[in-house]
């Protein structure tokens, strides 16, 4: 039997085993425990940016409407236990000991009785969530953020109430094809027969894309701007539904984007009302009100901020937030990212600032530091450059470019459980 330590040290093991599209090695795992995955009621989260905003506002829905809330995200920020998590609290040592011991024989047997190599972290991590919330802590609702992509995705092996689509930028062309339409082909993958789909795009070869995909399936389309939409009211908004209109939608998250990924939520709260009775509008912008995501426009100190912004379309977010809430700052950003992102782009939007620095930090995939464009200033030891944060609030500091960078980062400036790695 493995200890808490031992079983965290073997899932991690499997990250030598990088990411491998397809289901199969998924679905033989959960056939072999008896199919969990079958009796979890959940809703599918997929897109490029704001799944894990948008996760976050539902549970914290679902939770203060007292249903037994399961989540799935990822990466973690703080502790490997948060992927798991149950009404917001991540899910206990023993448990998750308990079941990796139960299913590790299982994931050892399955490259020597099938045709399929060993499985990733990622497979391995999905197979425990959907043993948990299908067995071990069955729970009323669970909101299942897909990994990178849809179709191939280790999360597309269940049923889903509803599927939500929060937005399809240019992330991971390598494994999800070039384009916005490609991309949003492979995101409705994880689409079943007659299965609802909420989503939120401005562009019409996605809309296209989706709303085909809904007709071959006899579903229905719920999309942000068209079937539901917000106005602001300062920096609150409106939401309106039909003839159903909930005001002064207040968030504690800053941001447009933070706006459309409650949009999301609340219509999804109202599409599964007819289920989960105890949902009501008070309930829902209290939640909402109430509601924060770690490592997402968090401030560490005073003026100095964490974004986990990672590619082009959530560093424009980003940009767009600092300009429209803290132009009266002097912005001063630490960037450090995964290779085989668009850095020069990513660069260039945060270059529009005075201070940019870039660095490097200690993660498999990290860029190093001698690969990034020289005409930017660069610091070897991020440490060394959060030595240099004072507390004159005319300054903002802030650091991003990867969650895996800001979780370093956090876990340095906040006290760790567990290293990311």
């Amino acid at each position: 039997m493995m200890d808490y330590q031992e079983s965290l040290e073997w899932i991690h093991s499997k990250l030598k085993f990088g990411i491998k599209p397809g289901i199969e090695r998924v679905k033989w795992l959960l056939q072999e425990l008896g199919n969990p995955q079958d009796k979890v009621k959940g809703v599918h989260i997929v897109g490029t940016n704001g799944k894990g905003s948008t996760v976050n506002y539902l549970q914290n829905i679902f939770t203060a409407a007292g249903y037994e809330v399961g989540t799935f995200t990822s990466p973690f920020i703080m502790d490997f236990r948060e992927r798991i998590s149950l009404n917001g609290q991540m899910i206990s040592k023993e448990d998750l000991t308990t079941m990796v011991n139960l299913i590790k024989p299982i994931v050892e047997r399955l490259p020597l009785e099938t045709p399929w190599e060993a499985a990733t972290e990622f497979e391995i991590i999905t197979v425990l969530m959907f043993l948990y919330f299908g067995e071990i802590h069955p729970v009323d609702i669970a909101f299942v953020e897909a990994g990178m992509g849809g179709l191939y995705d280790s999360t597309n092996v269940f049923q889903p109430l509803a599927v939500i689509c929060t937005s399809i930028g240019l992330d991971h062309q390598a494994y999800l094809g070039d384009t916005h339409a490609a991309i949003a082909e492979n995101k409705a993958g994880v689409l079943k027969k007659r299965t609802p789909l909420i989503y939120a795009s401005n562009r019409g070869d996605v809309s296209h894309v989706f709303e085909e995909k809904v007709r071959q399936l006899s579903g229905k389309s719920y999309l942000l701007g068209r079937d539901f939409f917000y106005k602001n009211v300062g920096d609150d908004f409106n939401f309106y539904l039909e003839q159903k209109v909930l005001k002064s939608v207040s968030l504690a998250m800053p941001g447009q984007h933070q706006k459309d990924n409650a949009s999301l939520a609340i219509m999804t709260s109202l599409f599964l009302k007819k289920d989960f009775p105890n949902l009501t509008d008070s309930i829902i912008l209290s939640a909402l009100s109430n509601s924060r995501w770690l490592g997402r426009t968090e401030f560490i100190r005073p003026n100095l901020m964490i974004d986990g912004a990672h590619n082009k379309e959530s560093i424009q977010v980003l940009v767009d937030l600092l300009k429209s809430k803290y132009a009266d700052k002097k912005i001063q950003i630490l960037f450090a990212a995964i290779s085989g992102k668009p850095i020069d782009a990513m660069l260039e939007m945060l270059n529009s600032f005075a201070g940019l620095t870039v660095t490097s930090f200690d993660y498999p995939t990290a860029l190093e530091l001698k690969d990034y464009p020289g005409r930017y200033n660069r610091v070897h030891s991020w440490q060394d450059w959060l030595e240099t944060v004072d507390q004159d609030s005319r300054n903002l500091y802030l650091v991003t470019g990867s969650l895996y960078f800001i979780s370093d980062v956090r876990q340095s400036l906040v006290g760790s459980t567990e290293k990311n790695k």
